[in-house]
């Protein structure tokens, strides 16, 4: 298969047509992603400056945090940006680097979210061995291991996409480059690279979910045995990782885990997990996690204190 590319830029018809709609959207896009930036930027300072988070889950959760960042970055600029242009247009280069990326943060998180649920299991399941299992290097080597593997997956799939010989039309329906609209654009059939790319999403999404179901199945089931008091103690310190792995696995699975045809609804979930699940993730974790809130509160109470000086 030949890698010709006759199209050098790719032309997106963004979020709406209507210039009044667009205005709107910016500001909101705007305000959105900004909350996205300073909410997961305040839980990496809480994580980093407070004594009280220095378990494991709250290591992780720091890097959780940073993530998003970088998987919102990959796209909410450039779409706050095109919503102020006549012309929405990007490199066929931009549009390789915004997949590459999109897909390595995006893998990253997902395997992040496993390591969270395995620290979940160890802390509840095992209580008397967690400090040696999940020690700091432990730790450091998981989240590492999450980079490698999101860096893996993000390189098969632009390798798959990039082979690709791309002559034209070069119009995607979309307000970024995603796999699937990019996909459509190819002068060559691609019924087998699509099962590919499916497969390879699918394999790191259907794996993970299944070491995180399995995970609270066991958590669930070795909780028979707890008081009540100890399973609500438990559960509680759960509650906001199942919602965020529910809010994070549910487009992604809705969108990937599924034969290569775009929806007209693609856009909507797109937005939902681009923008809105990493805005929700630091409101998640802060409102359900008394220890959070109790760091977020001593920090406020430090910062007035210098600015006071």
């Amino acid at each position: 298969m030949g890698n010709t590319h006759n199209v050098t830029e790719f032309v997106f018809l963004g979020l709406s047509s209507n210039q009044d709609v667009q205005k709107v959207f910016f500001v909101l896009f705007l305000f959105l992603y900004t909350a996205v930036v300073l909410g997961n930027l305040l839980i990496v300072l809480i994580v980093m400056t407070s004594r009280r988070l220095g378990s494991p889950m709250y290591f992780f959760l720091s890097y959780l945090s940073f993530v998003e960042i970088c998987y919102s970055s990959t796209t909410a600029p450039k779409l706050i940006s095109d919503l102020l242009a006549e012309r929405k247009a990007i490199s066929l280069w931009g549009c390789m680097t915004q997949l590459f990326f999109m897909h390595f943060f995006g893998g990253t998180e997902i395997l992040l979210l496993t390591v969270m649920a395995y620290d979940r299991y160890v802390a509840i399941c095992r209580p008397l061995n967690y400090t040696v299992m999940m020690n700091r290097q432990v730790c450091a080597v998981l989240v590492g291991m999450a980079w490698v593997g999101g860096l893996v997956h993000s390189f098969a799939q632009i390798l798959l996409i990039f082979r690709l010989p791309f002559c034209g039309p070069n119009v995607i329906d979309h307000y970024f480059c995603d796999l699937l609209p990019v996909l459509k654009l190819a002068c060559s059939d691609t019924f087998l690279i699509g099962v590919l790319i499916v497969a390879n999403g699918g394999t790191l999404s259907v794996i993970s979910f299944g070491i995180i179901l399995a995970s609270y199945v066991v958590i669930l089931l070795h909780l028979r045995t707890r008081s009540s008091e100890g399973r609500s103690k438990a559960l509680s310190t759960c509650g906001s990782h199942i919602t965020v792995v529910t809010l994070f696995f549910g487009p992604c699975i809705f969108i990937y885990l599924r034969p290569s045809t775009t929806l007209s609804a693609d856009k909507t979930v797109a937005v939902f997990y681009t923008v809105i699940t990493p805005l929700l993730n630091p409101v998640i974790y802060s409102l359900r996690n008394a220890e959070v809130k109790k760091a977020m509160k001593k920090l406020w109470i430090r910062t007035m204190k210098l600015e006071e000086k």
